[in-house]
């Protein structure tokens, strides 16, 4: 057998709140420049057999290239292994169930319970029992200093008051708007220094280190080794944040979250929320990594570049190096990689047909949609914590294959209780609850001899069918002993998964019909494991008439790992009325912050031509403080980039109005830059249907037959079973049937056909 070259092997592992999925490439010897690609899927948790999902599934894919035994718990050799790419739901997980590092907060004296109050909304506003979530900091020391931003925003003469500025930094002429006391450069005593965004700081006091050291020194020994650190104005001053972040470290603290280094912008709540999220959550995410890496030689952590690289998804999209990858940025790393997939894989950039992304996993929902561009929001409540970092707009529902079937109260209720991975389903033979998953395998939509035979203690025993009929007729008993009309046992199980889908159509709902798009116009594209199972039906109740299916459905978030391009951003606070005047002026400093991403970007490994640069502003209208990222639009008269023409399109469409008598204010300059990391995806899923010749398969090519339950015509005991494997490009399948390959089960309602493209499976509805 002819060796595998070295650095040749990509691998892109999802972990899963269920199951980690493993995507992985390497050469084919046989057609020299073609790849074979190979897909493993494995619980997330199964601690009497791997300490690590992740690990344990570059293992197998070592084994099946290399065709070398190597043993559970070996160190893994990874010359042979171009990068690793993962995305981690572990700070996701720890945030939700509150499980991360203990930490304290250092916030300036007078704020010590700013981030408990908060920013007093009430999202259930007619709640009598509010119960708000504890914050997630342990302790708080109030730290004596103060700076204060010398005039006020919203002045009417606020440019014509404010303190100029010699070209070297130095004070002009010193503040002459109201509160002026007279005699200094300021309203009152104090150092005057320019801010990052131009602002004018006033230093009231500066921070005592020995006294802080001493407060830092008895954190210490109390057990903290992770800290946040939150002062007032640190977004455009941060050298006080600066000088106790650096004594921390000298102390010994592993963990210092810096507001000002981790997302300078103004507002300090969220500012203040996030910076206690990092510090809470990087430990526990650089704990996990740390054993993720112990599971590999010492090439695999040192960077050098001969080495594998090693990088993770980010919430908004792009992929990070170690050193860039944080608690705080991998809030939605797992569902990320799957936005991505379905973006890169459904987009057609001449038709344009908007995507709504339906990821049904084992644990929850998550939908997005995609336009063209990601939606990014730059803040976001997780698990009642509000964090202000661009992550992409997913929505998500606690409704997927794990979820706990349960009546109440007459109710048929689907989630938001999760069987998870341990002890999972009753199906998965643990002793688990009744799930959405137990449901389908009883309607027949999930067939036990096709399932992955990786249950029960031996690892390799099928789907319990008998534990799900079991469990299915103790409820079904309890709910027909409450109502007059009896219930079928299927009828009672489709029950609960009509539940399910209108929980999943929800959050769906809100993104588009909520914003005033229609759901109908758009493309349904589905993947996670139980999205097949699902799709035609949700489909169906939203009035889309177009499903794809990728051939990687089920592990689209691993697949979409290896299409995802390197992102590295900038950000600096600004404090601009946007004018003719300050227009230069902007645009110099992303020039600058340009420079410096293309920089970095560079030293990652990426020539000028492979990285494309987004440049963006904060812009909101003076007295509002809802501020909108925008892109410019291409160009104004002048060829020049048009920010503000962008921000009124953007505003518009957001809110219907606008206020013309207001001027704009910029609170934030910020510049991403995209490696790209593949050259094309080749022709569009929509091109290839137009001009595919289709071919109706005929029910004596179907691998089995099997009794499924269909919604309003009950069960078709001869329902078709196909192996996707075994059909070709251009095969038609019509409804009712099942497509089935190692890793996911599809169902195609009556009336449904599905036509099968290079690499998707394109249903169309009647």
């Amino acid at each position: 057998m002819t060796e595998i070259p070295d650095k040749s092997i990509r691998i892109c592992a999802d972990r899963g709140g269920t199951f980690c999925d493993v995507h992985a490439s390497y050469p084919d010897l046989e057609n020299h420049g073609q790849r074979k690609d190979i897909v493993v899927k494995l619980l997330s948790q199964d601690p009497t057999n791997y300490a690590d999902a992740p690990t344990e599934g570059i293992r197998r894919v070592l084994e099946i290239v290399t065709g070398k035994t190597i043993a559970r718990g070996a160190v893994l050799e990874t010359d042979k292994i171009d990068y690793i790419r993962l995305s981690t739901t572990v700070a996701t997980n720890a945030l939700l169930e509150r499980k991360g590092h203990r930490h304290a907060l250092l916030i300036t004296k007078g704020f010590k319970d700013l981030l408990f109050i908060g920013n007093q909304s009430r999202p259930k506003i007619f709640d009598l029992n509010i119960r708000r979530p504890p914050p997630l900091y342990s302790e708080v020391v109030e730290v004596d200093e103060r700076v204060t931003l010398v005039g006020y925003t919203s002045d009417p003469k606020a440019e014509e008051n404010a303190i100029q500025w010699n070209d070297d930094g130095t004070i002009l002429r010193g503040y002459r708007g109201p509160g002026w006391d007279g005699e200094g450069h300021a309203e009152g005593p104090g150092d005057i220094v320019r801010g990052i965004s131009g602002e004018a700081v006033r230093i009231m006091k500066r921070p005592d280190l020995g006294s802080i050291k001493t407060d830092l020194q008895r954190l210490y020994e109390s057990g903290y080794r992770s800290l946040a650190i939150v002062f007032v104005h640190s977004y455009t001053y941060p050298d006080h944040e600066v000088q106790v972040g650096k004594l921390a470290r000298e102390i010994g603290f592993t963990q210092v979250s810096e507001s000002s280094q981790l997302l300078p912008m103004i507002k300090m709540v969220p500012r203040g929320v996030s910076s206690t999220a990092d510090a809470y959550l990087t430990p526990i995410l650089r704990e996990y990594l740390d054993g993720f890496f112990n599971g590999f030689d010492a090439k695999l952590k040192d960077g050098k570049v001969k080495s594998p690289r090693v990088e993770f998804m980010g919430s908004d999209g792009g992929l990070l190096d170690l050193d860039n990858f944080s608690g705080l940025k991998s809030i939605l790393s797992g569902p990320a990689g799957g936005v991505v997939g379905y973006a890169l894989t459904s987009w057609d950039q001449q038709r344009k047909y908007p995507i709504i992304g339906l990821d049904v996993g084992g644990t929850s929902t998550d939908v997005s949609r995609f336009d063209g561009r990601y939606e990014v929001v730059y803040e976001t409540t997780t698990a009642g914590v509000t964090i202000q970092s661009p992550q992409l707009d997913i929505n998500t529902v606690a409704a997927g294959g794990g979820s706990c079937l349960t009546f109440r109260n007459g109710l048929f209720l689907a989630g938001p209780e999760s069987a998870g991975a341990q002890p999972g389903p009753a199906c998965y033979r643990k002793g688990g609850p009744l799930a959405v998953t137990d449901a389908n395998l009883l309607l027949g939509r999930l067939i036990p001899d096709y399932f992955p035979k990786i249950f029960g203690k031996s690892e390799k025993e099928p789907l319990d069918s008998n534990a799900s009929q079991t469990a299915f007729e103790a409820v079904a008993k309890e709910i027909n002993e409450s109502h007059e009309k009896k219930l079928e046992l299927d009828e009672i199980v489709y029950g609960f998964i009509k539940v399910a889908n209108e929980t999943m159509c929800r959050p769906i709902r809100a993104l588009t019909e909520a914003r005033g798009y229609s759901t109908a116009k758009h493309v349904l594209a589905s993947f996670g494991g139980a999205g097949g199972q699902h799709a035609c039906e949700i489909a169906s109740l939203l009035g889309i008439k177009t499903i794809l299916i990728h051939r990687y459905s089920s592990i689209l978030s691993a697949y979409g790992l290896a299409l995802a391009d390197r992102a590295y951003e900038l950000q600096e606070p600004s404090s601009a009325f946007y004018s003719g005047q300050t227009r230069a002026s902007l645009i110099g400093r992303l020039d600058k912050l340009t420079d410096d991403v293309r920089t970095e970007l560079r030293r990652q490994g990426f020539e000028d031509d492979r990285v494309t640069v987004e440049r963006m502003l904060n812009m909101r209208f003076e007295g509002t403080d809802t501020a909108l990222m925008v892109l410019p639009n291409e160009k104004d008269g002048d060829g020049n980039e048009d920010f503000e023409a962008g921000f009124k399109r953007v505003y518009k469409s957001e809110f219907g109005f606008l206020l013309e008598t207001k001027s704009i204010i910029v609170d934030d300059i910020k510049v991403r830059g995209i490696g790209k990391t593949f050259d094309t995806l080749g022709e569009s899923v929509y091109s290839e249907v137009e001009r595919l010749r289709t071919q109706a398969v005929q029910r004596d090519q179907a691998d089995s037959t099997h009794s499924v339950y269909f919604d309003q015509i009950g069960r078709v005991d001869d329902t078709p079973v196909f192996l996707l494997d075994k059909l070709s490009v251009g095969d038609e399948v019509t409804g009712p049937a099942m497509i089935i390959d190692n890793t996911q089960t599809i169902v195609v309602v009556p009336g449904a056909r599905a036509v099968l493209t290079s690499k998707h499976l394109y249903i169309t509805l009647e």
